[in-house]
This record gives C-alpha cells, sequence and structure tokens, in this order.
C-alpha cells in the first residue's frame, strides 16, 4: 500500500485541509498535522509503525501526499537514547532522515519530534490567532488555566526542536484528561484517539479562546482613535499609497530588490489610528512564523494620515536611516562567530497611519503573505492587550530563530531566483500578439506582470493564464488617455510595490496610399503609438526615479521605422517617431539608471491583433497575395526565409532586459529574419 492510499493519509490530508481552509485556524503555511498507523514493511513483510507529518515548507489548506515525510516509529523514538541535549538539539534535525521509510516525500520539519513523541495517533500543531493571544499575553499561564481548567496545559516558551517535543509528551503523560496545551509565545498542539477527534479538540481550543478573549476582553484594547490617524476615505487612502508606494518600496530594497504588497483592511487601518499602536508595533510580533517573515520590527511613520506628501517622504527616508542602524545593533548584540551574516537591515513591513501596510518579500506572494502574517500579529496583540498586557518573547529569542542555523539551510536550499525575479513589469497592448508573447516571456523569467490592454477581457485572459494575482495582473488603459495610464501606474504599483520595466507595445496600424490616407488616420496612428509611447515612458519615468532602481523602457518598433515601402506613411512614420524616442529616453534617462532600448519586427503575422484587424488584408493586397499566406511571403523575402512568430520578439526583450545586457541603451535589435533593406546604418 502507497502512501497515497493510506487510510491514515487520507483522514490526514482531509483534515489538513478543513483546518487550513480557515485563516482562524493557522496562518498560511504555518503548522502541521500528523497521522500514526501500520504499513508493511516492503523489506521483511511484516508491520512497521509509521507517522505521517506535514514536512518542511508547504501549507495545510493545499496539502498533498508530496508534501508528507514518513518516518518510523521505533526509530524515530528511539532518538531519545542518543538525544545529546538543548545545546545540541539541532543535531536531531539531521537525524530524521535517518528514520525515514521509503522514497520521496518531504524533508523533515523542526517540529517532527513534537508529533513523534507523543504518544496519541493524531497530532495538530497550529497557529491561531485566538490561541497565540493567549501565548503572549503576560499571565498567559494564569489565563489558559481560567479559559480552559484542566483540559489545556500551558507549557512555557521553548524554541521548536526536540526539546519541546519531549516537554509535551510528557505534559501528555502527566495530564492524561488533557486534549492539548498552549505553547508559550508559539501556538497550541492538540492530539486525539482518532483524526476526527484531533480536529475536534483542535477546534475546541481554537474557538474556545475565541469566545474568552470575546467574552472577557476590554472594548478598545488598543486604546483610543489619535487625532489626525483615523483612515483617510477610500479613493484619497489608494492614490496616497499609490503615491507613497515608490518611495517605500525603495526603503525596502536598499540591501536587495523587493517586490511589494499593499493592504488597508479594517483590522491594519484601526490598529495605526489607535493610540497603543506605537509601542505595539515597537515590542515587535512573536510567533515564529511571525516575525520571520515580517522582521523582528515593523516601521511606522509617526505622522498623521493629513501631513503633506513631501513631509511623509522625507520623514519616511530618516526613519529608514534610523531602522537600519536599529537592526544593525540588534543583529550585533545577538550575532556570535557562529550566526550567519545579516541578511539585510530593511523592512519587510511598513506602516503608515490612515493609509495602510506595505509588505515586501523576493516574490509577490511571499510580500503577500508578510503583510498576512502581519494582520495575524494585530489580531494577537488584540487579543492580549484585551484580557491582558501583550509581551512578545525576548529579543534575544527572536534573534535566535531569525539567525537559526536551520532556517539559513532551508534559504540556501532554495532554487536561484531567475532572471527576472524581483522585476515588475507592465506591457501595454498585452492582450494579444507581441504584447501577450512577451508577458509571458517575462512571467515566465521571474517578472510580475502588469497586463494593459483596452480589452479588459483580453487583458483578464492573460492575467489569468499567467498564474493570477501574484504573478499578473489586468488593467484596461486607452494610451491616448493620461489619466488612463496614470491609473495603470497607479494599479501597478499597489498591486506589486513598483514598476521596473516597461514595455511599449500597445498598436494599431493604417494601411493607405498618401493621398488615401486622411488627417484623422495620421492623428489616429500618431495618437495611440507615438503619443502613447511618450505617455507610457514619462509615466514609467517618474515610478523608475522615485524608486531609485534603475529600470528598462524597451519600444516595440518596427522594421518601417527604417525601412520606406510604400502605401505606409501614418504606420511607417510614427515608427521612425517610436524610434528616435528611444535614442532620445536613452539619452537623458541613463544618469537614472533607466535603460531605453527597442526592437524593430517585421512579418510577425501569427497570432497579430493588428493584422487579425484588416491590416493583414490590405498588406496582402498591397504585395497581391492571399491573406493566409501573407506569413509565409514576409518569410520569403527575409535572408534566413523563417516567419517571425510573437515569441520571437518577446525573446529579444528578454535579452534586453534579462541581465545579460546590462550595460547597454539606446539600442535597436532587428528582428525580422534579415531584411537587408532596413539594415541599421
Amino acid at each position: 500500500m502507497t502512501t497515497q492510499e493510506h487510510e491514515a493519509v487520507t483522514e490526514l490530508l482531509a483534515r489538513s485541509h478543513r483546518l487550513g481552509a480557515d485563516p482562524r485556524n493557522t496562518n498560511y503555511a504555518g503548522g502541521n498535522t500528523s497521522a500514526k498507523g501500520t504499513a508493511t514493511d516492503p523489506v521483511t513483510g511484516g508491520e512497521v509503525e509509521l507517522m505521517w507529518v506535514k514536512g518542511s515548507g508547504g501549507d495545510l489548506g493545499t496539502l498533498r501526499p508530496a508534501g508528507l515525510a514518513a518516518l518510523r516509529l521505533d526509530r524515530l523514538r528511539a532518538l531519545r537514547e542518543v538525544y545529546p541535549g538543548v545545546a545540541r538539539e539541532d543535531e536531531m534535525v539531521a537525524a530524521f532522515d535517518y528514520c525515514l521509510h521509503g522514497k520521496g516525500g518531504a524533508a523533515p520539519s523542526i517540529d517532527t519530534a513534537m508529533h513523534g513523541l507523543v504518544a496519541a495517533p493524531h497530532v495538530d500543531h497550529l497557529h491561531p490567532d485566538s490561541g497565540i493571544a493567549l501565548a503572549c499575553a503576560a499571565d498567559g499561564e494564569a489565563l489558559t488555566k481560567e479559559c480552559f481548567g484542566e483540559q489545556v496545559v500551558w507549557v512555557p516558551w521553548r524554541r521548536p526542536g526536540f526539546q519541546l517535543g519531549l516537554d509535551i509528551a510528557a505534559v501528555q503523560r502527566a495530564h492524561p484528561q488533557a486534549i492539548g496545551c498552549v505553547l508559550g509565545g508559539h501556538g497550541i498542539t492538540a492530539w486525539g484517539a482518532t483524526s476526527e477527534e484531533c480536529e475536534r479538540n483542535s477546534l475546541r481550543i481554537i474557538r474556545t479562546a475565541e469566545e474568552f478573549l470575546q467574552r472577557r476582553g476590554r472594548a478598545e484594547p488598543f486604546g483610543p482613535v489619535r487625532e489626525g490617524y483615523a483612515a483617510l476615505p477610500a479613493a484619497e487612502r489608494r492614490e496616497r499609497a499609490a503615491a507613497l508606494a515608490p518611495v517605500v518600496r525603495a526603503i525596502a530594497s536598499a540591501d536587495r530588490p523587493q517586490v511589494g504588497h499593499f493592504t488597508d483592511t479594517d483590522e491594519v487601518l484601526d490598529f495605526l489610528a489607535r493610540a497603543e499602536h506605537p509601542r505595539l508595533a515597537r515590542l515587535g510580533t512573536s510567533c515564529p512564523d511571525h516575525f520571520l517573515r515580517t522582521k523582528v520590527r515593523p516601521l511606522v511613520l509617526d505622522l498623521p494620515a493629513g501631513a503633506p506628501l513631501e513631509q511623509a517622504v522625507a520623514r519616511l527616508k530618516e526613519l529608514h536611516e534610523e531602522y537600519r542602524e536599529e537592526y544593525r545593533a540588534y543583529y550585533e548584540r545577538h550575532a556570535d562567530e557562529a550566526s550567519p551574516p545579516m541578511r539585510g537591515a530593511d523592512p519587510a513591513i511598513v506602516l503608515v497611519p490612515g493609509i495602510g501596510m506595505f509588505s515586501f518579500g523576493k516574490d509577490k506572494q511571499t510580500a503577500r503573505v508578510a503583510g498576512e502574517f502581519y494582520v495575524n500579529a494585530i489580531n494577537v496583540m488584540r487579543g492580549a492587550e484585551a484580557v491582558s498586557s501583550y509581551a512578545p518573547i525576548q529579543e534575544s529569542e527572536k534573534f535566535r530563530i531569525e539567525y537559526w542555523e536551520l532556517e539559513e539551510a532551508k534559504l540556501r536550499r532554495m532554487p536561484a531566483p531567475k532572471p527576472l525575479a524581483t522585476r515588475v513589469a507592465l506591457v501595454t497592448g498585452a492582450g494579444s500578439g507581441i504584447g501577450r508573447a512577451t508577458a509571458a516571456r517575462l512571467a515566465a523569467e521571474g517578472a510580475c506582470v502588469v497586463v494593459a490592454d483596452l480589452n479588459a477581457e483580453a487583458a483578464e485572459e492573460v492575467a489569468a493564464e499567467l498564474g493570477g494575482s501574484d504573478r499578473a495582473v489586468a488593467v484596461t488603459v486607452d494610451v491616448t488617455s493620461e489619466e488612463q495610464i496614470r491609473e495603470a501606474f497607479r494599479a501597478a504599483v499597489l498591486a506589486f510595490g513598483g514598476v521596473d520595466l516597461v514595455v511599449n507595445n500597445a498598436g494599431i496600424s493604417v494601411s493607405k496610399p498618401l493621398l488615401e490616407t486622411t488627417v484623422r488616420d495620421w492623428d489616429l496612428q500618431h495618437d495611440i503609438m507615438a503619443r502613447g509611447s511618450f505617455l507610457v515612458s514619462r509615466e514609467a519615468a517618474r515610478v523608475m526615479i522615485e524608486q531609485g532602481l534603475g529600470g528598462d523602457i524597451v519600444y516595440i518598433s518596427s522594421k518601417n521605422g527604417v525601412f520606406a515601402g510604400p502605401n505606409n506613411i501614418a504606420y511607417g512614420a510614427t515608427k521612425a517617431d517610436q524610434a528616435h524616442q528611444v535614442r532620445l529616453l536613452a539619452a537623458e534617462l541613463g544618469e537614472h539608471g533607466i535603460r531605453v532600448n527597442g526592437v524593430n519586427p517585421d512579418g510577425v503575422v501569427r497570432g497579430s491583433g493588428i493584422f487579425a484587424g484588416g491590416w493583414g488584408a490590405k498588406r496582402a493586397a498591397v504585395y497581391g497575395v492571399p491573406e493566409e499566406k501573407l506569413g509565409e511571403f514576409y518569410a520569403q523575402r527575409t535572408l534566413l526565409k523563417r516567419e517571425v512568430l510573437p515569441e520571437h520578439v518577446a525573446n529579444a526583450v528578454f535579452a534586453l532586459t534579462g541581465g545579460n545586457l546590462s550595460h547597454t541603451t539606446g539600442l535597436h535589435i532587428p528582428v525580422d529574419a534579415g531584411v537587408a533593406a532596413a539594415f541599421l546604418r
């Protein structure tokens, strides 16, 4: 019987999914569950006791069989006899590998001992806000007793590891009536004889704690609203957040580039409006899962919501310098010769009263989850302050977790980042053709992508194909509208923190002889492509300069910007305009580290929105070939005799932005399979 087929595993996965689906039960990727059972040893043919437990990483709500570690219980429990003590308990994690049963599965986590040493067939370890509120209250032990009586036992703070597993196992033996325990500064653990009983006990602890905090708690645990610190109206709040986002991202990215996420939920805004938020924020988070993602404490702007924007920006920069100095001092207070190097002194969470919270990480999901964890921390503070006072674990213990060698080893095991990781790209005309292919290539190389198109449905479709809101968002934009372009960039910075890479691809084509080309034709062609590219580049430059992280602007120009062909005055002239914009902006923006380059395609017929919209038929008529043969016709007139596809243009965009041409600006790359008349001179 395989792991996937075992009844205990089926029950474990179902229980994990139910528990993980409700954020009241545990945070994203937080906690772990286990089940014990017997299986046939494939070597001896005899029965062997096994434990299946959620492995390192992963999330309960989406747990799959491959995310479980399967261990032999006899070997795991035999480790008690060779345990070298607390000072060397980290060595036990490597020993878990020698307890594994079979091939595959996840690496055992630090919490494996907790599950294996507790003498119950099913165990849940969770991080519910209500449980952590009791765990982080100044008199948490007495409150736990008051809340649960003898059914739930208090376990003082101990760093996760083998000794904590021994402690919990001892608690279970000494309190046979107990259904679980509250772990000081950490979370809860529950157990049961069946999967159903274990889940019921977990939920009983969580819901009982919630009801206790609600019943016993005072009305305003964060104090009264401070004058001037209440939330701004929604529209004003979002506009202010968008104005601040590039500056805040620069703050979070001083050591290494980061992707951002913005949150303005009621929990965040209420916390920041209240008198006690500066004191509580400075105390930092407590649960290990929290501060591993949010850092030891956030950066908090100490100005009212209505402060002038320039004042807020200046103060954020001052606070950033103070934050970096304090973080270095924190590291130096606790680091020793065995500590990993400092990973960076920038904040992961930036709180702005009246506006909301900016959170940061190596990708959008990490940034979003960091924000979710800080909301968890706010809920914990609220619960603890409602019945007592918030008392997180000591700073030295936080450092031990943050710079734990086991965490460092986990970071070293992570795959190398993709070339465009942490970069945010905005592609115009991304709903079809070259723009669609470019958006897909940039996303595949690690970028977060803003899919901008006049066709809202097409933009949404592409964004969904790229992986949804953690990878891509759709914006509807007419590039002839200054306001719509500004709104597109506002959406981009609120979604991902900023913009690093812009591709000017939106366009149409009017193919007529000179005498048939109307002023309206001329103006429409130039409004969309020449004027539109100018407007998009201007807004991109504003954001990039504020970020101070450099950037890339790429124009999808055309061989027609160089080559003079018949019946093409409006299109050819505007492409020449775009081509010279590349040179002009490269000369102007270089001092800000912004590189401006272009790509000159030709004959991109398949998948092209322009060709499908009538341009193909007109060009086919000019050349005297059937429209369905136009791609072949273009290919045969090239030196390489190859048809150019949207993906080939996307490849050129990546070549310009992927890092290997970091010292190149003002360049046009032909992607036309070789059109000698369009060679650049």
